[in-house]
């Protein structure tokens, strides 16, 4: 269940904090209050996606945190699925900043949105009135049926086999173009691939040509720099590095039997000599050997432009221009293969149409053997909520294949004894809306473990004994797991063990909402002020009194 949730800076709520208690918790206040938006901060510290505006005016940072005590085991493997340690309490915090950022962790864990999101369906079951409007699409009522069919293998079979299905029916479609157009596609593949193959290109070789460019733009600076550097070590006239070398040696060892030291520099310089000759017979080779044609500087060039035109046509580098080849080389087997894949592909298409058949039949029997029994459930919960002569009815006909199957499901409703059942969206009034998605949620809830289950004015479009009736469910489904309800009604409020008033004030120009865990004087007033006008009375005053008493509800 969820035990806490602290909010910090989101919309007009500055701080405040909740200790929600097992069973059924009321949050009432007027209209405006900030009711809503602690049903927005959790969904967000649940996963939801959010945005920036959600932050308080002048705040750099929105933070909620919830805690949630006495976890499934379902939920305690999928947090520790993700890597992060869980016994029965589970921590989630995110904080949303003005830049857009966000930060979550899990039980003190870095964390993403996306694992919120998979804690949060496990976690808490939101009801919000928007959900009540999906009474109103037919298109969403397969979801509910769904939600009590447990056939999500079933669904994942029969999409998977769809999915290979359109894919096959895809390319089938590109193979059965018209035979001119094949041709001309033919011809023009023809053209590419010939252009790339006397291209000739190979990777690398733009960078190669480039370098040789250079090398013969510089050709004869380095012819000069070789003559020049083999004159510095040896000319004709005996100047040379190497000639004045070998004089210096000769100087020096002409007295080196006298003199050790002069033994020794003739040695070191002989050594030197050495080197001279020898780098001296390296550049004459590089000379030698280096040779320039002046008419391989045009050939490098016009190679270039070749390459430069080619690429640039597909992709800009020779990677690129021959990983084009290649597909252009497929593409034209396959229109000359086309006839044999074509005939391949109807084989397969055969196939899977067959099969998608068979899963289909079997995705629908599981929804109708399901819908039979949403429809008793819906229809005495329905019963219960003051509506005992309603007859639902979850309508199933055949529709065309499509990635939820070939159901088309719309509920219909008869309010009334002796009506044929309608289309719902067209006959049922807002409070009527109100009690069947009480009554399916409910029947859903069932199906599932989910500990929490939220209701955001689910009393919309209800009153009297009706109200009632709402109350004594939302009881009665709060003693096999935690409730939450947002209302406006004194007959759910009056019923719950739990009750927190939302109220806001200004102060310095600044909005400020504050939640307040009521006791039973205080409840009274409140019950009060809901069933009142402007001045509350003595005489509402002891209504609640009695209404709190006959909810079994007493004195703190």
């Amino acid at each position: 269940m969820l035990q806490s949730l602290k909010i910090e800076n989101i919309a007009v709520i500055e701080k405040a904090e909740i200790d929600f208690t097992d069973g059924f918790n009321v949050l009432t206040g007027e209209t405006g209050a900030g009711k809503s938006i602690i049903i927005d901060s959790l969904c967000a510290a649940l996963g939801e996606r959010t945005s920036r505006e959600l932050i308080r005016t002048g705040a750099q940072s929105a933070k909620v945190t919830a805690v949630f005590e006495n976890i499934s085991e379902e939920m305690k493997n999928t947090v520790r699925d993700m890597g992060i340690d869980c016994d029965n309490t589970l921590i989630i915090s995110r904080i949303i900043h003005i830049d857009g950022r966000n930060i979550c962790k899990i039980n003190g864990n870095p964390s993403t949105v996306g694992m919120l999101k998979n804690i949060g369906e496990l976690t808490v079951n939101i009801h919000g009135q928007h959900d009540s409007q999906a009474l109103l699409k037919p298109e969403k009522h397969i979801t509910f049926i769904d939600g009590v069919a447990e056939n999500e293998d079933l669904k994942n079979d029969y999409k998977k086999c769809f999915s290979e299905l359109v894919d096959v029916k895809r390319k089938l479609d590109s193979l059965y173009i018209d035979e001119d157009e094949k041709a001309k596609r033919a011809d023009y593949l023809d053209y590419q691939i010939n252009e790339l193959e006397n291209a000739a290109l190979v990777e690398g070789e733009k960078e190669e040509l480039t370098k040789r460019k250079k090398l013969c733009l510089n050709a004869k600076s380095i012819k000069k720099s070789f003559e020049k550097a083999i004159s510095f070590l040896s000319d004709e006239n005996g100047t040379g590095a190497c000639d004045l070398l070998n004089n210096c040696k000769d100087s020096l060892k002409s007295v080196s039997e006298y003199s050790n030291d002069a033994l020794r520099l003739s040695e070191s310089i002989e050594e030197i000599s050495a080197s001279a000759s020898e780098l001296l017979s390296d550049i004459r080779n590089a000379d030698d050997n280096f040779s320039f044609n002046e008419s391989e500087l045009s050939e490098i060039e016009e190679r270039m432009d070749l390459i430069f035109r080619v690429t640039g046509k597909y992709g800009g580098t020779e990677k690129s221009a021959l990983d084009a080849l290649e597909k252009m080389k497929e593409e034209k087997q396959n229109i000359l293969l086309s006839d044999i894949n074509a005939a391949e592909l109807e084989e397969r298409l055969a196939v899977l149409s067959e099969e998608l058949k068979i899963k289909a039949s079997k995705l629908t029997e599981s929804r109708r053997k399901s819908a039979e029994y949403f429809e008793n459930r819906v229809c005495e919960e329905l019963s219960f909520l003051d509506m005992p002569d309603v007859k639902f009815v979850a309508n199933i006909t055949p529709t065309s294949y499509s990635s939820k199957g070939a159901d088309n499901i719309e509920f219909l409703i008869s309010a009334n004894a002796g009506e044929e059942p309608k289309p719902l969206a067209k006959i049922a009034s807002g409070g009527e809306l109100s009690r069947i998605m009480l009554a399916i949620k409910n029947v859903i809830s069932a199906k599932d473990d989910i500990g929490t289950l939220i209701f955001d004015e689910i009393d919309s479009g209800v009153s009297g004994r009706a109200a009632q009736k709402i109350a004594m469910k939302l009881k009665e489904v709060s003693e096999g797991r935690q409730v939450i309800c947002i209302t406006h009604l004194a007959q759910i409020a009056a019923t719950a063990d739990s009750h927190f008033k939302i109220s806001k004030s200004v102060n310095e120009g600044l909005t400020y909402t504050e939640v307040e865990t009521l006791n039973f004087e205080q409840r009274k007033r409140e019950l009060a002020r809901i069933m009142g006008g402007l001045e509350i009375t003595q005489l509402q005053l002891e209504s609640a009194h009695e209404m709190l008493i006959n909810a079994g509800i007493y004195w703190d």
